[in-house]
């Protein structure tokens, strides 16, 4: 008999309905008309709205008989925005909540359709706070992601931020908040500029990494893990080098991404999402960078980690050895020198794509301390000391 790893116990969270492929917007009247006639439709802030995608969805909405509400959101959203909106629109019963955008408008669309059916201010529920638990109850929700980053469109929850020195970024989050539709047309995403695909194509590189050598990791979640950075290796840099032209290379990236948040949900993830939170709520940096300018050096100290006691952590670098020729797309050599491969290739990926470091967005060292204070390492292979995690930040300030 083959020798194969040992499986232990594990459990595999609930999925959307998915629709995937090049021209599938098309479809969604017909996904709405059956199960309801009035949606709120929420976007981002201007540039689905300014496509002739929008254009022909909305003659075809209005063929269909669908009445929709619509709302865009810019920038990440704040728990203001959502309250806001869920207070306007409360009273028009809609049948479906409809997010078109990125993944700050999927988040906020999810977080409106979970607070819809009660009114309450969604603070109470967020997990920083924990005043309250939530119920589940929504109105069904369709996302439709027009950028490959977050695959915010398969995960349960939605990510709000209040930014500021008290700032916070944090999720509201429940079992059936998974979107209930999840339609993913490649399409979408051609008009994405080169820097927020860049930003969000680290961002998803950075789940399925994260998510693959997570140590909630499973079979299953490995196995897509492992497909999707196949697909990012195909998908990353012709998307950001030649992404208006070509669709293969963004269809790449949006199967990539949906695959992102499948393993995220069902894996968590690692240092580099911990760091997330806490730099978000208090710069105003973009989420895709701070996975995209962190990666690099935070998976180098990992492993370096991990290398002090190989034998014990030999399951962990053997998925970063496998990561590491995947994206290089290189046959393997042995763990230590595929490893080592990794951290080149993500280092040059990351000055191809060209993500900013964190100086950029007005970080200096004396911040350190107050985000250090709310960083873990999430469900990371090693635990790295403080001192290794603000090594981590200087490295890329």
């Amino acid at each position: 008999m083959r020798n194969a790893p040992t499986i232990n116990s594990f459990a595999f969270a609930r999925m959307p309905e998915i629709h995937f492929g090049a021209g599938m917007l098309v479809k969604l009247p017909a996904l709405i008309g059956g199960r309801g006639k009035r949606i709120l439709l929420v976007t981002g802030s201007w540039s689905f709205r300014r496509s002739a995608h929008y254009e022909r969805l909305m003659a075809a909405l209005g063929e269909a008989g669908i009445t929709s509400f619509q709302v865009s959101v810019s920038g990440e959203p704040s728990p203001a925005f959502v309250d806001e909106t869920v207070a306007r629109y409360r009273a028009e019963n809609v049948d479906w909540v409809v997010s078109i955008g990125g993944g700050s408008a999927v988040d906020a669309g999810k977080a409106i359709s979970a607070m819809l059916p009660s009114g309450d201010s969604v603070v109470e529920y967020l997990e920083c706070k924990d005043t309250k638990k939530h119920d589940g109850r929504k109105v069904p929700f369709i996302a439709i992601p027009t950028s490959s980053g977050t695959g915010a469109e398969a995960t349960k929850n939605a990510v709000l931020s209040d930014v500021g020195r008290a700032g916070y970024k944090s999720s509201l989050r429940h079992d059936r908040f998974v979107p209930d539709i999840a339609l993913v047309d490649p399409e979408l995403t051609l008009s994405c500029p080169p820097d927020v695909t860049a930003a969000c194509g680290m961002d998803a590189l950075t789940q399925l990494l994260e998510s693959c050598v997570s140590t909630k990791a499973s079979p299953m979640s490995d196995a897509l893990a492992l497909s999707g950075l196949e697909h990012v290796a195909a998908g990353l840099l012709p998307s950001v080098e030649n992404g208006a032209a070509d669709i293969e290379a963004r269809s790449h990236m949006a199967y990539g991404a949906l695959l992102s948040g499948i393993t995220l949900a069902n894996a968590g993830l690692g240092v580099v999402h911990g760091y997330a939170g806490p730099l978000g709520g208090f710069h105003p940096v973009p989420h895709g960078v701070v996975c995209g300018t962190l990666i690099g050096e935070a998976t180098r100290v990992t492993i370096e980690e991990l290398f002090k006691d190989a034998d014990k952590n030999r399951v962990a670098l053997r998925k970063y050895a496998r990561a590491g020729s995947i994206l290089a797309c290189k046959h393997p050599v042995s763990v230590e020198h595929d490893c080592d491969l990794l951290v080149r290739t993500l280092s040059d990926w990351i000055a191809r794509t060209g993500i900013p470091r964190l100086g950029h967005y007005g970080l200096r060292e004396a911040d350190f301390a107050a985000i250090l204070d709310k960083t873990n390492g999430k469900n990371s292979p090693a635990t790295l000391s403080r001192e290794q995690m603000a090594a981590i930040l200087k490295a890329r300030l």
